[in-house]
């Protein structure tokens, strides 16, 4: 691999190689447009050029019999497949169990169905409705639809009306929602206390836009309903984290090949946990050569950016950090992170530390995490990092970017091959510095401990320690967010051990939990939500670091923010979990951890 193909590297939260942002200007990553560089070719190459583009009817002929032929294979497999599902249904569904049998959308027959339908559902949208009849109705009818709720919807009047109207909802769902467990209730602490301190230590009052905070937060409260509390929307959910979980499981064959039985089978974290790295980072540099990425990403953007009134390259960054690490997401705006204001700047730090990357999901999954869970808070933290980051820093400055003027960086690699190594090697220092600072953290604190257990020794108390003190500071938060008060030490430890060192430990510990039974299932949940997000001392070094490779000139603003959005970024993931304490429900989240130990109970039995 060059070094030219080495730029863009996909990283994440724990390791980035300043050298290869180093650069003076944008300018080298600006695209030669095709029809000038197709001038300037000289007479040699011009004789070179392929039968196909010499002839392009017959290119065009060829690119339409290969996209029927490839729809024939799909309609033959798809009948061939219903045949076999009635088959099944009327023979051996009739006189037993089979896996195949019923309309299971998360496997079998019927996720095919809906994958087939989403698939031509999306080419019919892209290739004849939008194009017939979708720009013509956005002209003609929601564009000024659009200007005309935009115009209505700012006056103060009707601000307020919406605001009276949301907070009667809220106040209805909740009543329904608590009137036989009162005690959730609790969990609105936090959100409300959280932002009266936004309020009261925001950079300037004055230029607060209650419309961002307001409807940011109450995204997330609905995305929490969904996705929690509405069957459908959970069942989605644990179907995808199954998903998830199931594809980053394939990484253990690699492992098991380089590293051997022994290490795989006994789970130890460097050699088991870890190498689903190096496949999460090759597939998702194959989905960022070819596009897909970029694409998802962009969509995402625009739609919180519509919904919030953010500027594009902040909703941008929040809808990649679902996917991506800190470190990574920004790679996606690079040429333009000099252009940002210092609101913007502030709002793309607290992104990255309010979410996690998908690279790490695994490791915490091995720990006992729900990944129904890790993905819910995931998505529940990008319309909140926009909100509460405009809380607590407002946007003071004119932005420099606009959705017509930002282009997303594209792919160095110069093949789908060269992108697949590429992603596999760009994982190595991820992975190494991950080891290195969850190997010099942990020692840091035992370190502490060991000095705060001598003092106490002196004066004859032996029980106590650092991180003894430093959890207990941490109980009045944890109760605030709805954690009952038998599991509030418990967890506070969980919390506190996520902020001085990394939710690697955090998890790891909060897994020993779980399995012990020491806490119940909805506090489990609860904490799973709390720590789901890079606010750690380690993380904080490291996205200064990237940020000001990338922006050399922003060096200073980007230190300057940077503890602000290291504490707000944690305030986001304490939000997710005050609303997922009033939506979670003992008897499932029960459900939930008793699958999961009965997993974890199975990988033991094979060392």
């Amino acid at each position: 691999m060059t070094t030219d193909t080495a730029k863009g590297a996909i990283n994440n939260g724990y390791e980035l190689d300043h050298r290869e942002l180093d650069m003076a200007s944008v300018e080298p990553f600006k695209e030669i447009p095709q029809d000038g560089l197709e001038q300037n070719l000289p007479p040699k190459m011009e004789d070179e050029k392929g039968f196909f583009y010499k002839n392009p009817k017959i290119a065009r002929i060829v690119r339409i019999s290969a996209y029927i032929l490839l729809h024939l294979v799909v309609v033959g497999y798809f009948s061939y497949a219903t045949y076999h599902y009635n088959d099944l249904k009327n023979y051996d569904c009739y006189w037993g169990y089979h896996p195949l049998c019923g309309i299971n959308f998360c496997s079998g027959y019927g996720m095919l169905l809906l994958l087939l339908g989403f698939i031509y559902l999306g080419l019919f949208y892209y290739y004849i409705f939008k194009p017939r009849v979708g720009l013509w109705l956005h002209r003609e009818y929601l564009k000024p639809a659009a200007q005309k709720w935009h115009t209505f919807s700012r006056s103060r009047a009707v601000s307020l009306v919406c605001i009276a109207l949301l907070l009667l909802l809220l106040a209805i769902f909740l009543y329904f929602e608590t009137k036989d467990e009162p005690q959730k209730l609790v969990s609105l602490v936090a959100p409300c206390f959280f932002i009266l301190c936004g309020y009261c230590f925001s950079t300037k009052r004055s230029a607060i836009k209650w419309r961002i905070v307001i409807t940011g937060i109450t995204c997330q409260f609905l995305l929490g309903i969904f996705c929690i509390r509405w069957e459908v929307g959970r069942n989605i959910f644990d179907c995808l984290g199954q998903k998830v979980a199931t594809f980053l499981d394939y990484a253990k064959d690699g492992a098991q090949f380089v590293f051997g039985d022994f290490l795989i089978q006994a789970e130890v974290f460097a050699f088991a946990i870890l190498p689903v790295i190096f496949f999460f980072s090759f597939f998702i540099s194959i989905l960022y050569y070819m596009g897909a990425m970029q694409w998802v990403v962009i969509k995402l953007g625009w739609i919180l950016q519509q919904i919030l009134g953010t500027t594009v390259c902040e909703s941008v960054t929040a809808a990649a950090n679902i996917f991506l690490g800190m470190s990574e997401s920004p790679l996606l705006i690079r040429p333009y992170i000099n252009k940002l204001t210092k609101s913007e700047i502030h709002s793309i730090m607290v992104s990255g530390f309010a979410t996690v990357s998908g690279t790490v999901l695994a490791a915490y999954l091995s720990f006992g995490a729900s990944a129904a869970h890790l993905i819910t808070s995931s998505v529940m933290a990008a319309p909140a990092t926009l909100a509460i980051s405009k809380l607590y820093m407002p946007e003071t400055e004119e932005s420099q970017t606009t959705s017509e003027s930002i282009e997303l960086e594209k792919s160095q690699d110069s093949s789908l091959l060269d992108a697949a190594s590429s992603g596999a090697s760009n994982a190595v220092p991820i992975v190494l510095g991950i080891i290195a600072n969850i190997v010099a953290f942990v020692a840091f604190v035992a370190f502490l401990n060991g000095i705060v257990n001598w003092l106490g020794y002196l004066v004859g108390v032996d029980d106590i320690d650092f991180e003894w003190i430093f959890s207990k500071l941490f109980i009045p938060l944890v109760w605030a967010m709805g954690v009952p008060s038998q599991d509030c030490n418990l967890v506070a430890k969980v919390v506190a051990t996520k902020t001085i060192i990394n939710e690697f430990v955090a998890y790891e510990r909060l897994g020993a939990y779980i399995q012990s039974g020491e806490i119940t299932a909805r506090s489990a949940g609860i904490a799973t939500f709390a720590i789901c997000g890079f606010a750690n001392p380690s993380s904080l070094g490291i996205l200064i670091g990237s940020l000001s490779a990338m922006a050399p000139h922003r060096r200073s603003t980007i230190t300057s923010v940077a503890f602000r959005a290291f504490v707000v970024g944690s305030i986001v993931c304490f939000v997710s979990a005050s609303f997922a304490g009033i939506l979670l429900q003992e008897d499932d989240e029960r459900t939930n951890y008793n699958k999961i130990i009965q997993k974890l109970g199975r990988n033991s039995t094979h060392v």
